[in-house]
């Protein structure tokens, strides 16, 4: 992980949301609740995207909703877990602390 001296500065406001629904996605995706990961995918985690300029997150956190609905729960699962890394990636590059998985 990078050191926090190094990242790209957030905002305090931006740093903060994008710690809060790092966490809220860990909790969502350790108790398999299916309908908090795609309400936080498509609202929050895609909300703060776009407001913090990371447009892929933004991008897959939209698609996993508004395009073709996956065809069962794995396939939700695994499109949920790209959300996931790209992610992971944001707070890696923000310096923020988060386990995701």
């Amino acid at each position: 992980m990078r050191n926090v001296a190094n990242a790209p500065s957030l905002p305090e406001t931006l740093r903060l949301g994008l710690e809060d629904i790092a966490g809220d996605m860990a909790f969502a995706r350790r108790n398999n609740d299916l309908g908090r990961m795609a309400l936080l995918c498509y609202c929050e985690i895609r909300r703060w995207a776009r407001l913090a300029g990371e447009q892929r997150l933004a991008d897959l956190s939209g698609a996993l909703v508004s395009e073709q609905p996956a065809r069962d729960r794995s396939a939700f699962l695994h499109q949920v877990d790209g959300v996931v890394t790209e992610l992971e990636h944001v707070c890696e590059r923000a310096g923020v602390r988060a386990a995701l998985r």
